[in-house]
């Protein structure tokens, strides 16, 4: 089995490479921690806080306008009637070419089935 690369990788090595500190890096650490805790957001302050995605479930009991929602259950329907011939001209049915299926009428010519549209 061979080694293949994923898509958009140029190379088989994913060990993360420890990057060397900057000069100023511990400064630009500090302000931004400073600037963290000023906002409310530094994660010191944010464990004690509930957390909730802001967003409320809505009241669905109440219907807008008439509307029905989607909380509502519908009462179940009867069976619909099924169709029923109760006519005289259909005597049958018959195969006229492979499995199609047609109605005999009382007037129509039997052979043209029988010959299945050969002649």
């Amino acid at each position: 089995m061979s080694m293949h690369l994923v898509r958009g990788m140029s190379s088989l090595n994913t060990k993360k490479r420890k990057t060397k500190n900057q000069p100023g890096i511990k400064k630009a650490l500090e302000e931004h921690n400073k600037w963290l805790r000023k906002m409310g957001v530094h994660p010191d302050q944010l464990k004690d806080k509930e957390k909730s995605s802001g967003a409320s479930i809505p009241n669905y009991s109440e219907t807008r306008n008439g509307i029905k929602t989607s909380d509502v259950i519908a009462p179940i329907a009867g069976k619909n009637k099924s169709n029923t011939y109760s006519g005289e001209y259909i005597i049958g049915l018959a195969t006229l070419h492979k499995s199609n299926t047609v109605p005999v009428g009382r007037g129509d010519n039997p052979e043209i089935y029988a010959k299945m549209r050969r002649g």
